[in-house]
């Protein structure tokens, strides 16, 4: 029943748009505002606006990592690729418990509502609820992202009539004075709401599970943004503007249904019942999406053998990791019972680091000069954008308390001795800060195992299947030639080559080779040139690659051609000889081919430039 597997690509861009859109559109907007209230007062509303921009520029540097390596676990993955498998066994075990929490915290903003109309303990109710989105999830992602969709579709269209109807109502004393607190108070409100957006975090994490997840994941990562961002600041323009004091004046009395209450006094009771009832959508959407993602993180730390196996393994069947669903259930049953004012900084700290951390491993990543490093979505901007992003979210981390800010260590440091323990005795993963470190120093530090991981992700991402022309440059003689040469010094080369690999004598394969180039001219254009030749017998097709880094001399008008492609097959061979010029052709179409190719640290660097250019295959 239960194997080692791919997840299934089951989710569409409606769906991944949902997961994000009900992941954010739940406790942070019909819970938190009461608890903000109390620190920043009406100004909170600008204080969601800031959690939103600085968002915005985490989400730019997660959308490019995840359309580069879209794989379960999300930033936990990419994380571990560029800063290695100490800070990825921290990252990912800390955000799976955020996300964790945050789930927690949705379950008891259902159990609150539930409490209004039964007299069961909020902390029971909320442990029974987990059960029922263990198994849901437990069936997989397809039926999970639809259950999802629905329940989306028809918040957005409630939240949408209560906004339409309270603009009216709104009475703008409410509003003041409307920075009661300080303006300190608005950061630090902002460092507290910004779990209401953590629901973008989940997408990277569901990514191997989505179709064509380097575009689809972006797109809705943004869409999704910038759809929830507006409805939360009309919802909570209208909410303050309504009933104002009546959110809270303290703790004791604090509202913990906020939207709910306005909603009443918009439409009456039946407006309660209605914001009631997308509150509950809200919060099973976010409840779902959380035990859905949470649980790819350990899934993605028992693949890279930073956990034990069991948590890896998936139901035959649906595909679903059901161990680490199960496990993600549990935990998230014991922490409904926390206090929530404590869960809710502690998530949003996490998030915060997180975001940060994505933000250095883009930097990481691409001065490390990674040649496979091939993100669909690039991050604007660059490097401003990280920047900028980093030193917010700091500012925005100090501005926790000390008390969010200690809880985050002491995670991050029992995460460590997960690694320490068991992760390090087993981590075998090559990670891109080597090749920064190499790069610097000019020491070999690496081997080039992150490069053919990337390779093999890309193949994947772009849903590459290998044809007889690949199979071919995989195995094909690619020679690196660093001094300036002429055709003939090169072909002389070559025919060396040809004679080691095909068996055909050297001074018939330079003869034709001469005999080929005199006839006509086999260079392209000024950086390519591709001699062909005929051999005798039957059944016989090779290629030769080779890279001058100054240049092979052709003709006057072409002295510095630094790509030769060198075909060889037998007659019965032409039909696939001119195929692979066809493929070739293709190859060095794409705008960023010749950079590559002159980029390339190793022969196995320019292997794989040929192998992931885009053609029809």
């Amino acid at each position: 029943m239960m194997v080692k597997k791919h997840l299934k690509k089951n989710l569409g861009l409606l769906e991944v748009f949902s997961i994000s859109s009900g992941a954010m559109i739940s406790s942070g907007l019909f819970v938190l505002p009461g608890i903000a209230y109390l620190t920043a007062g009406p100004c909170m509303i600008v204080s969601y606006f800031i959690a939103g921009v600085l968002a915005l520029f985490g989400i730019l540097s997660q959308a490019e990592l995840v359309s580069a390596m879209p794989k379960a676990g999300g930033d936990y993955f990419y994380i571990t690729r560029s800063m290695g498998p100490a800070v990825g066994t921290i990252n990912g075990l800390i955000v799976w418990f955020s996300i964790s929490l945050k789930s927690a915290f949705a379950l008891i903003g259902m159990a609150t509502l539930v409490n209004l109309v039964t007299e069961i303990d909020i902390g029971m109710t909320a442990a029974a609820f987990t059960v029922v989105f263990v198994m849901i999830n437990s069936m997989g992602s397809k039926e999970a992202g639809a259950f999802q969709v629905w329940t989306v579709v028809v918040l957005i269209l409630i939240l949408v009539i209560y906004i339409f109807y309270g603009m009216g109502k709104v009475e703008i004393e409410n509003l003041s004075p409307f920075i009661p607190n300080g303006k300190m108070s608005i950061l630090a409100t902002a460092g507290l709401v910004y779990i209401s957006y953590g629901g973008l975090l989940k997408l990277s994490s569901v990514a191997e599970e989505t179709v064509n997840p380097a575009k689809t994941i972006p797109i809705g990562m943004i869409s999704s943004l910038a759809v929830v961002g507006v409805l939360y600041a009309l919802v909570i323009f209208v909410t303050v503007g309504v009933i104002g004091t009546a959110l809270g004046t303290d703790i004791s009395n604090v509202s913990l249904t906020p939207v709910s209450d306005a909603a009443r006094s918009i439409m009456g009771t039946p407006g309660k019942i209605a914001l009631s009832v997308a509150a509950l959508l809200a919060f099973i959407s976010t409840a779902n999406a959380g035990v859905m993602s949470a649980s790819r993180y350990l899934l993605a730390l028992s693949r890279d053998k930073l956990l034990p196996d069991v948590f890896g393994t998936c139901h035959k069947k649906s595909g679903a990791p059901v161990f680490s669903v199960a496990f993600t259930g549990l935990i998230i049953s014991i922490f409904v019972f926390i206090d929530l004012k404590l869960l809710i900084k502690t998530a949003s700290t996490v998030l915060i680091g997180t975001s940060i951390l994505s933000s250095i491993a883009v930097i990481v990543l691409k001065e490390s000069r990674i040649q496979n490093y091939q993100p669909k979505f690039k991050s604007p901007f660059y490097p401003w954008t990280q920047i900028i992003g980093i030193t917010g979210f700091i500012f925005l981390l100090f501005e926790m308390g000390i008390e969010a800010i200690l809880i985050s260590a002491a995670l991050s440091v029992l995460g460590f001795l997960v690694y320490w323990f068991f992760g390090k005795k087993n981590a075998e993963q090559e990670y891109a800060i080597l090749h920064l470190i190499e790069r610097i120093t000019s020491r070999e530090f690496v081997t080039y195992d992150l490069e053919n991981e990337l390779k093999d992700i890309i193949r994947e991402r772009d849903d590459i299947v290998k044809d007889r022309f690949d199979h071919i440059i995989e195995k094909c003689t690619v020679v690196n030639i660093n001094e300036k040469m002429s055709f003939r010094e090169l072909f002389r080369i070559v025919s060396f080559h040809i004679h080691n690999k095909m068996g055909i004598e050297q001074d018939q394969a330079q003869y034709l080779l001469m005999s080929r180039e005199k006839e006509s001219s086999t260079v392209l254009s000024d950086f390519i040139a591709i001699p062909h030749i005929i051999a005798s017998g039957s059944g016989k097709f090779d290629i030769f690659l080779f890279r001058g880094r100054k240049g092979f001399e052709f003709d006057e008008k072409h002295e510095k051609v630094k790509a030769v492609f060198v075909l060889v097959g037998t007659k019965d061979e032409r039909n696939f000889h001119l195929r692979a010029i066809s493929a070739i052709a293709q190859i060095v179409k794409d705008p960023e081919f010749e950079n590559r190719w002159d980029t390339a640290k190793t022969v196995e660097n320019l292997r794989d430039v040929v192998l992931l250019s885009k053609r029809v295959r």
